[in-house]
């Protein structure tokens, strides 16, 4: 594997931790509501995922990183569509997509 392909992956790796870290404890969608630094924090960091398997994928389509494309269409949605974000979809991937993509990153990581 590529040396940058492992750097882009270790960025993917501490931004899936800094949300983890920035989620409210009760893992409570209400309080993320309420809580405008944590939803701007949590949508960089998915902006930075988005970026990276973007770059990824550029180098080598091969990469196995289940929904890969639709990790980068996110990114695009935020950055680019920023008015339609919906919170609702920002929490789903955070609860129900990012624990997959992490181990998905991990096991890349401890190939080679």
């Amino acid at each position: 594997m590529e040396s940058e392909i492992k750097i882009w992956l270790s960025d993917i790796r501490e931004a899936i931790r800094e949300i983890n870290q920035f989620l409210p404890e009760k893992r409570d969608f209400k309080d993320f509501q309420k809580d405008l630094k944590t939803k701007r924090a949590i949508e960089r960091n998915i902006e930075i995922i988005g970026e990276a398997v973007n770059r990824i994928l550029q180098v080598n389509l091969g990469v196995s990183i289940s929904s890969a494309r639709k990790i980068v269409d996110t990114r695009n949605r935020i950055i680019h569509g920023y008015d339609s974000v919906s919170e609702e979809i920002i929490w789903a991937i955070v609860i129900s997509d990012l624990p997959l993509l992490e181990k998905e990153v991990d096991s890349l990581l401890k190939e080679e």
